[in-house]
């Protein structure tokens, strides 16, 4: 039930690695490039297993109508197989990608911007910096924020795109951000665009919530689906299907109950649109929620769980999807 996509065949012109697990990836459509605007995303379709998937990977700079799409993918170690796939890509690879869309459009309308990037979060980010910082009327701050300088790619550019201001947090000689420090570097004007880990975004809309700035100068991008825990297996026990199935370390939830043939609605597979909601009846261990529909408070309750991304850590799971196929 994937949605608006028109898929075409592309070619990886270039591949460079330009971080520790950071490889940047050049792609040419075969049809030609098409105009996107900063913020957007590919599609790409990956094979994980032998099994069709799709992986989205924000595109890094902006539109030049003479250079091809570039995207960065982090090599993870606990992936489920999308960014291996990625990284065995060479020069004259051929596969399918998107059209570009952009969910994570910037906005003109302020003059006072910060941009927070965590880790790859950093790849929508770079196009934003250097459309506000070409704008002399803008004045644009970024905190990038990562492990060590070896992992985040793009410091030496951004540092001669922005100077001063570029905020630079490496968590192995700084130690965890303190998010509350976020509330000096903005006021009520400033608007935030942030692209991270969950963990990092989650922090940041918690200490956006406790703060007297409007909702809506907060900005923000999905990247992945990582969260508080390592993925393994889990049972989930369907009473109104008479079934447990069982969910692998590199399957998600709605696949492994696609593949018992339980019917489950779902669009984006990023856990944005909620459209993927189940109900929980009973569970054991942790509830690791990995999407960005529900609130703080709603995952709280543990009463949903998005199938495309969250998962069971440390225990099992009984839930109840609401459908029913004829």
């Amino acid at each position: 039930m994937r949605y608006r996509n028109t898929w075409m065949e592309a070619t990886v012109v270039r591949t460079q690695q330009v971080a520790a697990n950071v490889m940047q990836l050049q792609i040419a459509p075969e049809k030609g490039m098409e105009k996107f605007t900063v913020g957007s995303h590919l599609d790409v379709s990956v094979l994980i297993n032998d099994i069709p998937e799709i992986r989205s990977y924000s595109l890094v700079g902006s539109y030049d109508p003479k250079a091809p799409y570039t995207i960065a993918v982090k090599r993870l170690p606990q992936s489920r197989g999308g960014s291996q796939y990625m990284w065995r890509l060479k020069e004259g690879s051929k596969i399918k990608i998107s059209q570009p869309t952009n969910h994570f459009e910037l906005g003109f309308g302020a003059k006072n911007y910060l941009l927070i990037a965590g880790g790859i979060g950093i790849t929508p980010i770079v196009g934003m910096a250097q459309q506000l910082a070409h704008r002399p009327e803008k004045q644009v701050n970024m905190l990038y924020l990562g492990q060590s300088s070896e992992e985040m790619p793009f410091i030496q550019e951004l540092q001669e795109l922005l100077g001063y201001r570029l905020t630079l947090h490496f968590s192995d000689a700084d130690g965890l951000f303190d998010t509350a420090r976020l509330l000096e570097m903005v006021d009520e004007r400033t608007q935030v665009y942030l692209c991270g880990p969950i963990g990092l975004m989650n922090a940041v809309r918690k200490t956006w919530e406790q703060s007297p700035f409007e909702n809506t100068n907060l900005r923000y991008e999905t990247f992945g689906a990582s969260g508080l825990f390592a993925p393994q297996k889990f049972m989930v026990n369907i009473p109104g299907y008479n079934k447990q199935i069982e969910v692998k370390e590199n399957e998600t939830l709605l696949h492994a109950m696609e593949a018992a043939e339980i019917d489950v609605m779902y669009d984006c597979k990023k856990g944005e649109c909620g459209l993927c909601q189940v109900d929980i009846l009973e569970y054991t261990g942790d509830i690791d929620h990995r999407d960005f529909f529900f609130s703080e408070a709603e995952k709280g309750e543990n009463k949903k769980i998005c199938a495309c991304v969250s998962r069971v850590a440390n225990g099992n799971i009984t839930i109840d999807t609401a459908y029913r196929g004829n």
